[in-house]
């Protein structure tokens, strides 16, 4: 089996083709070019700098093509980067799909929609119901294919499904130990919160932030569908139960400098946000255990307060991420 990124070890010659993430053209102390890079395959995605690039280097090595890589596998401050010594656009014969590159989710598309559906049978409000097969339906595919972030936590294809069956399942948990929560309310918000990074998000391959998502973002942006939506179904999105519904989606970052233009004021609001929180943490974390050797430190992870965790040297074993669903 041929050797993926993170199969190789620190001090290691690399040689592999692998697809080109996200590349920034910046300037060096020295007032040259150089490309700040994020290779990626389906073991994981690690940065690299290409110095002194030229203007036909920045137009070939673009986001969404696959290169031949040629370098050693390094630390710096912690973090693993590739050492470029050679880069070249990768021929048919070596493999040059995007699509085999690209980390995926751990479940089947028509698995993640069949599981949503369960959930969305169990909404019994009609308002939400509704609201919830309307916006789905007007952006599934998109939401079954799209990552749930850039970078941080479930970035990858199918991200943003995986992501919120996740909370759902943890929401069905909650509603069975506590007989207050609105299991309805809950699983409605938990579907939608983050439905608006289909617009935020560029889609699965080479994601960047779209010019709505920068200006506006999705909690926002899903909002305006909710109310899009109500309208089309006549609902009054000002009624009482679409207030609720509309609530726990804009509150689900919690705090005002985290993007929520409210903080949570219902019971379901609050679960969501600390649900959310969680399964964004684990992911995280069970992706960084992925590539940290038992016994030793994780890289320093930008999502969790720029901390280090340790991973064990006996005990909990992590997925193999490049045995993932196709």
């Amino acid at each position: 089996m041929a050797k993926r990124l993170f199969d190789y070890q620190n001090e290691e010659d690399v040689n592999l083709p692998v697809l080109i993430k996200s590349a920034e053209v910046r300037i060096a102390k020295n007032g040259k070019k150089f490309i700040a890079f994020n290779f990626q395959d389906q073991s994981g995605h690690i940065s690299a700098k290409y110095w002194n690039a030229s203007e036909a280097d920045i137009a070939q090595f673009q986001p969404g093509e696959v290169v031949l890589l040629g370098g050693k596998r390094e630390l710096y401050q912690g973090n693993p980067q590739i050492k470029i010594n050679s880069l070249r656009l990768a021929t048919q014969e070596e493999g040059n799909n995007p699509a085999d590159f690209m980390e995926k989710a751990p479940e089947a598309t028509d698995e993640m929609s069949e599981a949503l559906n369960e959930f969305i049978f169990e909404i019994t409000n009609a308002n939400w119901n509704r609201i919830v097969r309307k916006v789905l339906a007007d952006h599934q595919q998109a939401f079954l294919t799209y990552p749930a972030a850039k970078s941080n936590h479930h970035a990858f294809a199918g991200g943003l499904a995986f992501h919120t069956l996740s909370i759902l399942r943890l929401a069905r948990s909650v509603a069975e130990q506590y007989s207050a929560v609105n299991k309805s309310l809950l699983y409605a918000g938990a579907i939608l919160h983050d439905l608006g990074k289909t617009i935020e998000l560029s889609g699965p391959m080479s994601t960047e932030y779209t010019v709505a998502g920068n200006l506006i973002g999705h909690i926002v942006l899903v909002d305006e569908l909710v109310v899009e939506a109500a309208q089309t179904l006549k609902i009054d999105e000002n009624a009482e139960d679409m207030l609720l519904l509309r609530h726990v989606i804009l509150a689900h970052h919690g705090l005002l400098e985290y993007g929520s233009p409210v903080r949570p004021q219902l019971l379901e609001a609050q679960i969501l946000h600390d649900l959310d929180e969680l399964d964004a943490s684990i992911n995280m974390l069970t992706t960084a255990y992925q590539h940290a050797e038992p016994g030793t430190f994780t890289e320093r992870l930008f999502g969790m307060d720029n901390r280090r965790f340790y991973r064990p040297s006996k005990g909990q074993t992590y997925p193999d991420p490049g045995l993932q669903s196709k």
